[in-house]
């Protein structure tokens, strides 16, 4: 099985469709996504209505529920008072953009998705899709968590695999179980918002077979410059378009 993870387009089509015309390469049975569709960038309908038309399973994301709820509020941990008034700047664009067709395709995605997957040994493989965590919509993983910390929490889902996002910086842990099984905790980085130095989408390719899970990250150019023009040239921030050129 070879599944595609998207995660935190955040309104951001020119690198949604890359990503996307970059999967159709991969030889992938699905693609599911980790949510995050909104906020941000100005095409949260166009966005929306792709992931509808294509069918791609979804979850949601910490923005969608805000976006959903037409709430203030987007769950985000914002750490200065600055980035609070960018923030409020942006739901407040992104509640008065969206479509009411799509602000109730948010509010309808559901928490999570559970994969099972049984291999020819009668193995069964157990993947838990989130967006922040098994316990909070919004609750970061970073990739400094301790292992004890990631383990209880991948541990206590009852899962082999735990997929996430939400801190639009991607990467891979495995962590030997109590039982002595081989966790992975994954993190999916983000298509429309990286903030790992690196301006390309972001997303992964899980494999599960009889050689284990593999786990193949995918950094897909696309055009940065149409993302950050479009920013500043709406009521958004130009604070957003410096930050996809810079992805941090």
């Amino acid at each position: 099985m070879r599944i595609a993870i998207i995660s935190d387009i955040h309104a951001n089509l020119p690198a949604l469709e890359a990503c996307l015309e970059d999967i159709s390469q991969q030889d992938v049975d699905t693609i599911y996504c980790l949510g995050d569709l909104v906020g941000y960038n100005v095409w949260c309908n166009e966005v929306v209505e792709y992931i509808r038309t294509e069918c791609i399973p979804t979850i949601a994301g910490n923005y969608d529920v805000g976006i959903g709820l037409n709430s203030d509020d987007c769950g985000c941990a914002y750490k200065t008072e600055y980035d609070r008034q960018l923030g409020r700047q942006s739901i407040t664009y992104t509640n008065a953009t969206i479509s009411e067709s799509n602000r109730e395709y948010l509010r309808r995605l559901p928490a999570h998705i559970a994969i099972e997957y049984r291999m020819a040994d009668d193995h069964l493989s157990r993947i838990l899709l989130v967006h922040g965590s098994p316990r909070r919509v919004n609750e970061y993983l970073f990739a400094d968590r301790s292992d004890d910390s990631l383990r209880r929490i991948v541990e206590h889902a009852g899962v082999d695999v735990l997929v996430f996002g939400h801190t639009h910086i991607p990467y891979h842990r495995t962590l030997p179980s109590t039982d002595g099984r081989m966790l992975h905790a994954i993190n999916a980085g983000s298509v429309g918002k990286p903030k790992d130095g690196d301006p390309r989408a972001c997303y992964v390719v899980l494999s599960v077979g009889s050689d284990g899970v593999q786990i193949a990250f995918r950094r897909v150019a696309y055009d940065v410059e149409r993302a950050a023009h479009a920013i500043e040239e709406s009521p958004l921030p130009n604070d957003y378009a410096e930050q996809l050129r810079r992805a941090y």
